[in-house]
């Protein structure tokens, strides 16, 4: 791993949280309860670790036990700007919104670029957006 990775911390929905981010990118989920890693501090079907894997977003969660504090997430965005092309962005962030908040809406910018906000049905919040758009086609538009 090269780069920082997010790694939360849930409220006993990390096994739900985990196969919906699975779903919304097309990501490998990957899960350990904390039976299988011996731990007696929460349920034994919880999840002590778990992440994506084999997609294009990384990311690490489990169930939060004890006195470990689950997500809030102030001040902080997750950025998915050009990360894909803008019709699977386009996806992302409509599936993201399913059960969550739209922020600021999925629109052109004056800059040039397209892009919007959403915070996840979990708390994660997310800007979503990409420089042209590849779209044409699929819109009708005729070649420039």
């Amino acid at each position: 791993m090269t780069a920082p990775t997010l790694y939360i911390h849930l409220p006993g929905t990390a096994r739900e949280a985990l196969t919906f981010y699975g779903d919304v990118f097309g990501c490998d989920v990957r899960l350990h309860t904390f039976e299988e890693f011996g731990r007696t501090d929460g349920p034994a079907d919880a999840v002590a670790h778990g992440y994506l894997a084999d997609g294009p977003v990384v990311l690490f969660a489990a169930d939060a036990a004890g006195d470990q504090p689950p997500l809030r997430c102030d001040g902080m965005m997750l950025s998915l700007l050009g990360t894909s092309s803008p019709s699977v962005l386009r996806s992302w962030f409509s599936r993201l919104a399913a059960g969550g908040r739209v922020v600021d809406d999925l629109q052109p910018r004056p800059w040039g670029a397209t892009d919007g906000q959403v915070v996840d049905r979990y708390g994660l919040h997310w800007l979503v957006g990409f420089e042209g758009d590849d779209d044409r086609h699929a819109q009708g538009e005729p070649d420039e």
